[in-house]
């Protein structure tokens, strides 16, 4: 059974090892919500997985750490393990879905581990994990359902508390659910009325289902860039535990997140990666009832692959009114770009791309499609520069993200 000494020994034993990461204030985020970051994406390893893991090996027994530890992974969990049995000198396997970003597969092996791609999901990486451990007798070292793993995450519910007394509630990404279920456990045992929420991407929305099925179940499929938290079944622990302890959860969608990314980049100087902006997106779309509240948003990690980072950011980008590509049917004669390029120069935007198409079927002979390209500020300024052009009798045929 899960107590909260064990969290409070978990966090005597995480001295030597994780960072008791900064609270920071965010009063630019979510203007009618008094928010604060709880900065994990700042841990040693980019990510608060760190702690269960280090937490989990440190209580092995000579004889299981003789035959080393193994385990699945995505990617956090992975160099959490990895950095915990080097520094204990064991030896370690992890087995990483064939997908999982480059740098935190680098990272892994730099950290000491050995590691095994799987293909597939994190899932299929889990059974590969499994076998290998039946194989070896080595100690699987779960991610997520595991009462010492579970106990080292509360140990950021303890510091939530420490940080910032007051709180009144705290959002935290849920993939498996091993975090919010510590989290949620050592908030609820010492201030029970404060409020845990629950977070996860609508395409892996596992917990979230089971939640408010009452119901434990599996998903055929996952689809989200937010790769920690791309779990098809969670927990059989952690979902007891979440019925008991969270008070709901939500999900967001891939552009929510997107659009948390860049906020975070842009107002925090934070990067996080799609799993750890998802408390964020939740609070940015309205997701929660947060007025007035002063809530925690637990940014659970950091290490987002930058092949994908570009790509989020123009997500971001579109999802936030910053960039928008329109399409505008014009009678191919002479000055009706000038009249067009004037109308949005009026309104304060700037044109980045400009393409004539001439050639498409769908068009009169005498007429051309004008592909455009705007930065902009906001959607009002979008829906500003739409209604000038339609008012000067120019037809928007489509607009393309």
């Amino acid at each position: 059974m899960l107590t909260l000494d064990k969290i409070y020994h978990a966090k005597f034993i995480l001295k030597q090892v994780a960072r008791k990461t900064d609270l920071i204030a965010a009063p630019h985020l979510c203007p009618d919500t008094d928010l604060y970051l709880k900065t994990e994406n700042l841990q040693v390893t980019g990510s608060f997985k760190v702690r269960g893991a280090y937490y989990k090996i440190s209580q092995l027994t000579a004889e299981e750490r003789a035959k080393g530890v193994i385990a699945c992974s995505a990617g956090n969990h992975a160099q959490g393990v990895a950095l915990a049995a080097t520094r204990m000198g064991i030896r370690s396997v992890v087995c990483m879905p064939d997908g999982a970003p480059i740098m935190k597969v680098e990272s892994t092996k730099r950290l000491g581990a050995e590691v095994e791609l799987v293909k597939g999901t994190y899932d299929d990486a889990h059974d590969r994990a499994v076998e290998l451990q039946q194989q070896t007798g080595m100690t699987f070292i779960h991610p997520y359902d595991d009462e010492r793993v579970i106990a080292g995450q509360g140990t950021i519910g303890l510091e939530i508390l420490d940080q910032l007394p007051d709180v009144d509630a705290v959002i935290v990404p849920v993939g498996g659910g091993g975090l919010i279920s510590g989290v949620a456990f050592a908030i609820k045992s010492l201030r029970p009325e404060v409020k845990v929420y629950g977070v996860q991407a609508a395409g892996a929305a596992s917990m979230e289902r089971a939640f408010h099925a009452g119901q434990y179940q599996t998903l055929d499929r996952v689809d989200t860039f937010a790769d920690g938290i791309a779990v098809k079944t969670p927990g059989e622990i952690t979902f007891q535990m979440a019925e008991s302890y969270v008070d709901d959860i939500v999900t967001v969608s891939e552009d929510e997140i997107a659009a948390a990314i860049l906020s975070l980049m842009e107002n925090q100087k934070l990067v996080a990666e799609g799993a750890g902006a998802t408390p964020v997106a939740a609070a940015l779309f309205g997701k929660l009832p947060l007025a007035g509240k002063k809530t925690v948003c637990l940014i659970s990690g950091g290490n987002i692959d930058v092949n994908i980072l570009s790509r989020v950011i123009t997500r971001g980008l579109v999802m936030s009114g910053r960039k928008v590509n329109l399409m505008i049917a014009l009678e191919d004669k002479p000055g009706q770009l000038t009249r067009v390029s004037d109308i949005i120069s009026a309104c304060g935007a700037n044109v980045i791309s400009v393409h004539h198409d001439r050639a498409d079927t769908n068009m009169a002979i005498t007429s051309c499609f004008l592909k455009l390209g705007l930065e902009t500020r906001n959607m009002a300024q979008i829906d500003e520069i739409k209604q000038r052009l339609t008012e000067a009798g120019f037809a928007l045929v489509n607009e393309r993200v």
